[in-house]
Formats: C-alpha cells, sequence, structure tokens
C-alpha cells in the first residue's frame, strides 16, 4: 500500500505539474466516467457525479494516506490503497486497462484513477473532517513534537509496530517506513510502547522523520508494477532485505510476522530486550 511519501508524492506531481503534465489545481471537472460504482465510497455513485461534475480543484493535498482534492464546493477525498494510482493523461489517449474511474477535464486532459485490485475509494464530502477525523496526527508536521510522540506512547500499552501501523496513532505510516524507523531508532519491533525511555523515545521520532524524509527525497519507493518513479526501494536499511547484511553492524536481516505482516529487523541493532 502506498505510504505518506508515496502519497505526498503523487499529490506534489498533481499539485505542481511534472514532466511536461501541468498542474491539476485550477482544472474543471466536466463529467466523470465510473467504470467500477463501487470505488465511490461516499455518497452513492449517482449522487456523486451529480455533486462532482463543473467543480473546480483549487487545491491538491495529503492527508495521512489520503489525497484531499479542495473544491468549490465540498472536497473529494481519494485512498489509493492496495495497487491505486493517480495520474493526467490526454483524453484522446487510449485508457489503460485498470482505469477505474475517470474525472474528465475541460481543457482536453482526463484525471484517471487506475487499480487494478478495486479496493481504491473515492469520497465527496462537504467536511473532511466526517472521513479524516479520526486520523492520527501528521508525523511530519511542526506539532508532532518528541513530547507528543511520547505521551502517546505510554498512553499505549501495545507492541511498536503494529502501533506504528494503527492510523489513528500515526497518520500515514505503513510497513516499509515503520521497519526503517524502527532500525535507525534501535528498537525491536516488539518493545513495548509504554516502557521506552525518554532517550529511546528520542530516538523513535527522530527515525520516524529521517525514514519519511529520505523516502521523499526518493519519490517513494517503486516495489511493484502500480507505483511509479521513485527509488527508495534501493535505499532500504532493512525493509525486503531478509538475509542480507545489516548496513550499520553486517548482522544478517531476519524477518519475522507481527500482527499479520512482515516485519524486518537487525537481531544485533534492535535487541529484543532494552540494553
Amino acid at each position: 500500500m502506498p505510504e505518506l511519501p508515496e502519497v505526498e508524492t503523487i499529490a506534489r506531481h498533481l499539485r505542481e505539474g511534472h514532466d511536461g503534465v501541468p498542474s491539476l489545481q485550477g482544472k474543471r471537472i466536466e463529467t466523470v466516467t465510473i467504470r467500477w460504482p463501487r470505488h465511490i465510497a461516499r455518497p452513492s455513485a449517482r449522487s456523486f457525479r451529480r455533486h462532482i461534475r463543473r467543480q473546480t480543484i483549487r487545491e491538491v493535498g495529503r492527508r495521512g494516506k489520503y489525497l484531499v482534492f479542495s473544491l468549490d464546493q465540498g472536497s473529494m477525498l481519494v485512498h489509493l490503497k492496495m495497487s491505486g494510482d493517480l495520474y493526467l493523461a490526454r483524453a484522446h489517449e487510449p485508457r489503460q486497462r485498470f482505469d477505474r474511474t475517470v474525472f474528465h477535464l475541460a481543457d482536453g486532459w482526463d484525471l484517471r484513477f487506475s487499480d487494478a485490485r478495486k479496493f481504491g475509494r473515492v469520497y465527496w464530502v462537504e467536511d473532511t473532517a466526517s472521513v479524516l477525523e479520526g486520523l492520527g496526527p501528521e508525523p511530519l508536521s511542526a506539532e508532532f513534537t518528541a513530547d507528543q510522540l511520547a505521551h502517546r506512547l505510554r498512553a499505549r500499552r501495545r507492541a511498536l509496530k503494529p502501533l506504528l501501523l494503527d492510523q489513528t496513532f500515526l497518520a500515514g505510516l505503513g510497513n516499509i517506513y515503520a521497519d526503517e524507523a524502527l532500525h535507525r531508532a534501535g528498537l525491536h519491533p516488539l518493545r513495548r510502547s509504554d516502557r521506552l525511555t525518554d532517550a529511546e523515545v528520542g530516538r523513535l521520532w527522530a527515525g520516524i522523520h529521517a525514514a519519511l524524509a529520505e523516502g521523499l527525497d526518493h519519490n517513494g519507493a517503486s516495489i511493484d508494477w502500480v507505483y511509479r518513479g521513485g527509488d527508495f526501494q534501493n535505499h532500504f536499511r532493512v525493509y525486503q532485505r531478509t538475509g542480507e547484511p545489516c548496513p550499520v553492524c553486517g548482522t544478517a536481516i531476519r524477518r519475522r510476522v507481527i500482527g499479520q505482516r512482515s516485519s524486518h529487523f537487525c537481531p544485533t541493532c534492535q535487541p529484543a530486550r532494552r540494553r
């Protein structure tokens, strides 16, 4: 699933334009073609068409793993889920096989939502809080401090890795960046959140920041055929590197299933017990 850096990269490309493709901001949606009605999570597909027609996209942003499009009236939210991608294409260009929802713009461009596995979702809402209010803080925001992280960690009694994946705890982290952040912090994925020292919390806060910042610098990771443009996969410390040497100490990276998700860690740099 695309995580914060991958979703932010898509948002940035749509907001600023790239590789000869213009910015989406300021473009008007004339109509929408919905080839997979269940893409539309809220309201009904028929009502969605009515609300979205003739709306101008005023701003493109991101909250957690959601793309946020501010419109003349209300907002459109897109969650890419497992295999989604959102891109601009000339209206005359042939549609791709998995282009499930296509927004036809007024100036000869389409905004196309490609989604091979059909898990992605689109919302039109009057107030974004109706969908986003349950999300945790943005990990790269100025308001998210080490002290705030400490408070949130100690208010829960959970293993670190599943907690970092909980979007109500922290918005935008997923399997890749949780593994990378924990390795940077020198913390085992099964360490209890309420038992970290102040120094360990500080390392975790710094590790989250550093992992996400590096991911953004590389336009995210391209680890499946649905992702495009990023090369952070060439800079992983532990993720999907089972059996390969740790870049810090040389110990073989291990893989362990935690909470039904694969976790990758160095048993030397990330001991199960506090040193």
